[in-house]
This record gives C-alpha cells, sequence and structure tokens, in this order.
C-alpha cells in the first residue's frame, strides 16, 4: 500500500520535546570542512586562473563531525566514536568536539593517520575550488581494536546508533557489519548512511538512508517515479535484512518504505541556496525523532522538514528546535484544527520559531465557554494586530473557580477544537491557572489583545509583554454579547415552557 497523506503534527511536536532525552551515538569518518571566502578582481599573471582575494576564513566539522553538531544543536546528546589522525585537522575536530559539548571518549587520535579534511574556496558566495587532503585506507588491526572497544563502552549510553560513512575507511573492511551486528545484539537500532554500490556491509542494520541516486547505485540501474523507489527500497530489504530504507528525493521529499507499506513525504518549497550536510542533517533529526518515540513515518516527516530549513543556508549547516518547529507549522499550515492545540512547551517553540522567521506573534485569552458573535469579532480584530494568534484558554478547573460551580457548559477539549478551527487562531493553549501570567512568561507575545472594557493597567501580563518591547492593544467589543446573557436567556426560556 502506497500513502501520501503527511501525519498530523500534534505527535511529531511531542517527539521534537523529547529530543533533549536522547543520547546519539555516532560511528564513521570525521571531517574538517574548512571555507575561505574573497573577491576575484583579476587574472594571475602566472597562468589563466583567477586570483582570490581571501577576505575570510572558518572551519566546521563535516561527515559524522556535521551529524554529531546537529544532534547538539537539536539540544540532544551525542558520543561521536571515530578514529582521527594526530595533525591539525585532527586536533581542530578534537577541540571543535569538546567545545561543541560533545562527549569525546569515544575519539581516537591515532598517529600516522590523515585526518580527511576539505577546503572550499568561494567569491560572492559561489564556489570555484575545493580543495582536499586525505588517504582512503583501513583500520589497522590495533585502530579498529580500540574502535570497538570505544564502541561498546559507548553504546551502553545511547538509546540510537547512526553510521555515517563516508567512504574515507573507518567503516571499511566489515567494520560496519561488526558495529551493526554488536548493535543487534544490544536491541539498540542502529540507521546507516550508506556509501557506495555493496549494502551488503549494512546487513542487519534497521534502516538505511539512502538519495535517490544512491538508491539507484544500490540496485543498479536508476530510479526516479514513486513505485520504482518502493521496488529498489523493497529489494534491498529483502537482500539485506533491513527494517525498513528512508529514501530522499530531493525537490520530491522523502519516502519511507517498508515490507508491506510505504510512504511518501513531499517537500516544502523554499529557495536552495547550499546542499552541503542536508543529510546529515536529515539522519540526525531522523534518529532523534525516532528515539523519541516517533513512528518511522513521523520521524522521516521531522526530519523532511529538517533537511528543508538547511538547504536555504549556506555552508555545512545545521538547526535549531525552534527553526525546525517553525518549519514543521509551515508544512502543516497555520492552524489544522485539533493539532494547533499545544501544551506550553510546544507552543514555546512554536512561537519562537515564528518570531525567527520575522513574524509577529499576538496573543489573547479568555474562557470562550459558548461561543457568540462578540468572541469572533474580537479573535478577529486580534489577529488583524499580528501575524499569528496563540489563545490561551482557562481549563474547565480555572473556569469553574471564575465562573462558579455550573460552569464550563463545554469541557475544555470542546472548547479548544471549536476555536482551533476558526480562521483567526493559529494555536490554542490550555492553562490551569486563574490567569494566564505563567503562559504569557512562556510565550513573550509581541502583542498582547484584551478588549476595551480593560484598561492597560489592569491587563494581565501588559507589564511582562512592554517591558519585552511589545504593546498592548484594547479593541471595542461587541455590545451586549456575553456567554452569561446567552446562558441566562436559555434558562428564562426553559422556565416559561
Amino acid at each position: 500500500m502506497i500513502k501520501h497523506n503527511p501525519p498530523s503534527p500534534e505527535p511529531l511536536h511531542r517527539a521534537i520535546a523529547r529530543f533533549g532525552d536522547v543520547a546519539v551515538l555516532v560511528a564513521g569518518d570525521l571531517i574538517l570542512d574548512r571555507f575561505v571566502n574573497g573577491v576575484i578582481e583579476r587574472i594571475s599573471p602566472e597562468a589563466p586562473i583567477p586570483v582570490l582575494h581571501g577576505r575570510s576564513e572558518s572551519s566546521a566539522m563535516g561527515g559524522a563531525g556535521n551529524v554529531v553538531a546537529n544532534i547538539v544543536s537539536l539540544g540532544a546528546r551525542a558520543v561521536p566514536v571515530s578514529v582521527i589522525g594526530t595533525d591539525p585537522a585532527g586536533d581542530s575536530l578534537a577541540r571543535m568536539l569538546g567545545e561543541l559539548g560533545a562527549d569525546t571518549a569515544g575519539l581516537v587520535q591515532q598517529r600516522g593517520r590523515m585526518t580527511s579534511s576539505k577546503s572550499r574556496f568561494s567569491a560572492l558566495n559561489q564556489q570555484v575550488l575545493r580543495f582536499d587532503e586525505e588517504e582512503i585506507k583501513p583500520l589497522g588491526e590495533a585502530e579498529r581494536a580500540e574502535l570497538i572497544r570505544r564502541f561498546r563502552d559507548a553504546l551502553k549510553q545511547a538509546d540510537i546508533v547512526i553510521l555515517s560513512d563516508y567512504g574515507k575507511g573507518i567503516l571499511l573492511d566489515g567494520v560496519a557489519t561488526e558495529l551493526i551486528a554488536i548493535c543487534r545484539e544490544a536491541g539498540k537500532p542502529v540507521l546507516v548512511d550508506p556509501k557506495g554500490r555493496d549494502y551488503a556491509r549494512y546487513a542487519g542494520a534497521t534502516a538505511v538512508t539512502p538519495n535517490r541516486k544512491e538508491l539507484g547505485e544500490a540496485v543498479g540501474h536508476a530510479v526516479f517515479a514513486d513505485d520504482e523507489i518502493v521496488a529498489a527500497a523493497r529489494e534491498l530489504i529483502s537482500a539485506h535484512g533491513f527494517d525498513f530504507v528512508v529514501a530522499t528525493r530531493s525537490e520530491k521529499g522523502m519516502s519511507v518504505v517498508g515490507p508491506n507499506e510505504a510512504r511518501h513525504i513531499a517537500t516544502q518549497a523554499r529557495e536552495v541556496f547550499d546542499v552541503s550536510g542536508a543529510g546529515d542533517t536529515v539522519i540526525a533529526t531522523f534518529a532523534l525523532a525516532l528515539a523519541a518515540g516517533a513512528d518511522p513515518v513521523a520521524a522521516a516527516s521531522i526530519a523532511n522538514a529538517a533537511g528543508g530549513v538547511v538547504v536555504g543556508k549556506r555552508g555545512t549547516a545545521r538547526l535549531s528546535v525552534e527553526e525546525l518547529t517553525g518549519a514543521l507549522f509551515r508544512s502543516h499550515g497555520p492552524t489544522a484544527h485539533k493539532d494547533a492545540i499545544l501544551d506550553v512547551t510546544s507552543a514555546a517553540r512554536m512561537v519562537a520559531g515564528w518570531k525567527a522567521e520575522g513574524l509577529s506573534v499576538g496573543f489573547t485569552n479568555g474562557c470562550f465557554d459558548i461561543l457568540h458573535a462578540g468572541h469572533v469579532s474580537l479573535l478577529h480584530a486580534a489577529r488583524s494586530q499580528c501575524d499569528r494568534l496563540v489563545l490561551g484558554l482557562n481549563s474547565d478547573a480555572s473556569v469553574r473557580r471564575l465562573k462558579g460551580p455550573g460552569r464550563p457548559v463545554n469541557d475544555q477539549h470542546d472548547r479548544a477544537c471549536v476555536l482551533a478551527a476558526l480562521a483567526s487562531v493559529d494555536a490554542v493553549v490550555v492553562f490551569e491557572e486563574d490567569t494566564p501570567l505563567a503562559l504569557i512568561e512562556a510565550l513573550l507575545p509581541d502583542i498582547l489583545v484584551k478588549g476595551a472594557d480593560y484598561t492597560i493597567d489592569t491587563v494581565v501580563g501588559a507589564d511582562v509583554v512592554q517591558k519585552a518591547g511589545g504593546r498592548v492593544v484594547l479593541v471595542d467589543l461587541v455590545a451586549g454579547k456575553s456567554t452569561t446573557g446567552t446562558i441566562g436567556k436559555l434558562r428564562a426560556g426553559s422556565a416559561t415552557n
């Protein structure tokens, strides 16, 4: 069965909220990425080549190092396991990993081994040359034994494992196969970002994550259409015992293929600046989501959104939880009815993501027991003041304390569902307190909206918003419209019958 419909965003945000509890072991090839930017103003007198005048230089971790960096930037714990040299590139990688906060106990620095490095030279954001320094060779006997020992030690504290194979030697000559067997024995899921045509060395992995071109190379023929992707993935599953295959398909998104079911997830349209390291971001995010309890399709949806963010950045990029949350909301629209009902943590991340995109965020609150024209008018006016509107909704217990034992007429779930379905509301957050002060402090909206029956001095949270640089807006109410009045009319009508 092939399905195209995306999963609900609600479990996606629950999984992201658990990223901080996840530890990921990343084994594979660490690469030093060096970026030199400058300008070209003349041709060399020595040869018909441009002369690049360097203006800036920076370094970043590539390969498995970029996977580690993405895991850490998403709030999780990363444990890299690899062998690098004692050369300047290796020293730089060891220092960067330490500064990042990754656990470096699994890192082996070996004299006589060359650390892979790639130097990219660019002018006006256009790459003009790449210079690679590397020596591709398998691990020696002692190096391999030490890697395996440190891998076993690191596995005890890991929830999931990523093998990041860039073909530089760390996972050659059966090392990948041995690491996968160790993971299977320990009951730990293991994902592989593959390299080359021979996937037999990854046999027994939970999943592999090839791009479309790599998938075609692995089965010996090009694949393009959905049914070709599915057939190729199932050929690999059958041959090598994978639980499933996650195929990345550039502008067409991702496909998650199991033995009996396949799901295709559309990509988000956005301008592409640089695809460097996008695959690292995808597998890092996918692993985190899977370890945080998401099923493979939900995990792929999260990873797909993550990939869409980083291709819009230059260089070997990574992303934050706030950027990821914002991307997920873009892909599902600002409101998806009940899926726009969030807890405080998810709402705070969503608001941070919107703000990072330059959107203004408004906030209003109330009981909204029986929805009437006055409510609709208030919410419409509030939404006109901002790009996104969050509504704080009093819980049932809170309403009883404020309105009496006979209220609310509609419970908080029903009230939240009705409000989330309104075009003017982008998210609903239920709060238990008598006032929304704690919620306002957590979200820090740009604009706080209340009815004109208040004054700014009496609006709860006004001082918090204003101190943070925001503003308070009082909007006119529709005269004669209230839930209390509606309930009174209903009671009066029943008394006369």
